[in-house]
C-alpha cells in the first residue's frame, strides 16, 4: 500500500513540475494551423449569445385543465364520421330569408340534440337512467363551470342536470309550437333578394323611406325573434357541454357513439358562431376541443371558430394524445 501511494504522490509531484515548467497562458485568441497569431494582430470579442437549445427552446401552451385531459381531447377520440368542408351545411343560402334560416337551423340542431339526451335519459334494466340525480347532481360542464335554471319568480335555483335538460326540453318546445314566434303561415314564407337570382322590383327601383327591419321581419317573425334563438342556441351549448364533461365515456364512447356525437357538435359550433348566436366567452367550457378541430382543420381557416380558437393550442392538445 505505501508503494501505490508513494507512486501516485511521484507521479503528482512530477505533474506539478511540468506545469511549472511550461504554464499554459489562457486566451481567448484561436489557434489556427497550432500556431498563436501574433500579438500585433486585432483581437475580435464576439457577444455572448443564448445556446442553440435555448434559443430553440419552445414554450408550450397553457393547459389548465385537470390532468389527465378528458379523452374527448385525444385524437383519437375526437374524429368525425363525415368529412369534408362543414361550412356548406352552415352558409345560408343566397335566396333563403336570413331569419328562416335562422328559424331552420334552431329546429334542426335542436332535433339532433334530442336523440343524445335520450340516451342518457332513458332507463336502463336497473330502472335508473344513466344522468339522474345521484350522478349529476348539477347541470355541471367540467370541475369549475355549472348552469343555474331561473325558477317563476326569475332567481337562479340549481337543479340536476337531468330536471335542467327536461325544463329546457319543454321551454324550447314551447317556443318552436308557438306560430308567433316561429311562423308557419306558408303564405308568410318572404326571401333574401339577391341580384343574380331576382328580377328588380318597384321597391329597389324607386326610393322608399327606410324601414325597420329584423332577421324574419319580412316573414312574419316578431322582433325579439333573434334574441329568443340566442337563447336557445346557448341552452343546446348547455345540454353539449354537459353530454362531453359527463357522459362522453359512459354511454357514448361505448355504444361507440362519439364520432356521432362529434360531428354533430362541431356542426352546431359551426352553425352557431356563424349567425353570431353564440358569444367566444360563451364556448369556454369546451374550448379546448374547438381548439383541438381548429388544428386538425375539422374548422377551416376563415371560420368563425377558427378567429375564436388558439390553433398552437391545439396543435399542442394533439401532440399530448399522440404521446398516449
Amino acid at each position: 500500500m505505501s508503494n501505490l501511494f508513494s507512486g501516485l504522490n511521484a507521479r503528482m509531484r512530477a505533474a506539478q513540475r511540468v506545469e511549472h515548467a511550461n504554464p499554459i497562458i489562457p486566451s481567448d485568441e484561436p489557434i489556427l494551423g497550432g500556431l498563436r497569431p501574433s500579438n500585433s494582430a486585432p483581437r475580435v470579442s464576439l457577444p455572448q449569445s443564448p445556446s442553440l437549445s435555448e434559443s430553440m427552446r419552445i414554450t408550450p401552451p397553457t393547459i389548465d385543465w385537470p390532468r389527465p385531459l378528458p379523452l374527448w381531447l385525444n385524437p383519437a377520440y375526437s374524429k368525425h364520421i363525415v368529412k369534408g368542408n362543414l361550412m356548406t351545411l352552415s352558409a345560408r343560402p343566397k335566396t333563403v330569408e336570413h331569419g328562416e334560416w335562422i328559424a331552420h337551423q334552431v329546429v334542426e340542431h335542436y332535433r339532433i340534440l334530442w336523440n343524445f339526451v335520450r340516451v342518457v335519459h332513458e332507463k336502463e334494466d336497473n330502472g335508473k337512467a344513466i344522468c339522474n340525480k345521484s350522478s349529476c347532481p348539477q347541470m355541471s360542464a367540467g370541475t369549475n363551470r355549472s348552469y343555474t335554471w331561473l325558477n317563476k319568480n326569475h332567481e337562479p335555483v340549481d337543479l340536476p342536470a337531468n330536471e335542467y335538460m327536461t325544463l329546457m326540453q319543454r321551454w324550447i318546445s314551447g317556443k318552436i309550437d308557438d306560430s308567433s314566434m316561429f311562423p308557419t303561415d306558408p303564405d308568410g314564407v318572404s326571401f333574401a333578394f339577391h341580384q343574380e337570382y331576382s328580377a328588380p322590383t318597384a321597391a329597389h327601383l324607386f326610393h322608399q323611406d327606410p324601414v325597420e327591419e329584423w332577421p324574419g321581419s319580412r316573414s312574419g317573425f316578431p322582433k325579439h325573434f333573434a334574441s329568443t334563438a340566442q337563447l336557445i342556441f346557448r341552452q343546446i351549448f348547455r345540454v353539449y357541454a354537459h353530454l362531453y364533461w359527463n357522459h362522453f365515456v359512459d354511454p357514448f364512447y361505448h355504444f361507440n357513439l362519439e364520432k356521432q356525437l362529434n360531428s354533430c357538435f362541431s356542426h352546431f359550433i359551426l352553425t352557431a358562431t356563424t349567425l353570431d348566436m353564440l358569444r367566444p366567452e360563451e364556448l369556454e367550457p369546451m374550448q379546448y376541443l374547438i381548439d383541438l378541430w381548429t388544428a386538425d382543420g375539422t374548422f377551416p381557416l376563415g371560420s368563425k371558430p377558427y378567429l375564436y380558437a388558439n390553433v398552437e393550442r391545439g396543435k399542442y392538445i394533439s401532440s399530448l394524445g399522440r404521446r398516449v
